[in-house]
């Protein structure tokens, strides 16, 4: 069976929807914030249609299998890797790395990225383990 493609208008229908992070004529990609909402309501037994069309989705527009495959993906992901497995880790400009010579500003605000990244993962680190301290404690 021939995957679906998007019109014009199911693609405006579709981008308006608050946990669409993106939408082309092949496919949507689903904000994060949405995955963690379906991960929850799943496991409080709710189906994937019903999420999808509490939180807005069309099923005749997004079809039920992409809506079936997506709850799969989401699942295996989070069963391996918990709530970062649900993260779209796909770079903001993927493809090849830009062969021009890059500015000051533009090398500046790439590092500021950087740090700001691992700042990030610095203080997530820095969580986990208080938290693996405070189970260990009550044990």
């Amino acid at each position: 069976m021939p995957k679906k493609l998007f019109n014009d208008k199911e693609i405006k229908i579709l981008s308006n929807n608050q946990y669409v992070k993106s939408v082309s004529t092949k496919g949507i990609t689903y904000t994060d914030e949405f995955k963690r909402i379906f991960i929850a309501e799943s496991e409080n037994g709710k189906s994937p249609r019903q999420i999808f069309e509490d939180k807005g989705f069309d099923i005749d527009i997004t079809g039920i299998v992409r809506v079936n495959r997506a709850a799969y993906r989401w699942r295996v992901a989070y069963n391996k890797s918990g709530v970062m497995g649900l993260r779209d880790s796909r770079k903001d400009h993927s493809g090849r790395p830009t062969k021009r010579e890059l500015s000051l500003e533009e090398k500046n605000a790439k590092l500021e990225a950087q740090i700001q990244l691992l700042r990030a993962e610095n203080e997530l680190l820095k969580k986990l383990d208080m938290m693996e301290r405070g189970l260990e404690r009550n044990e």
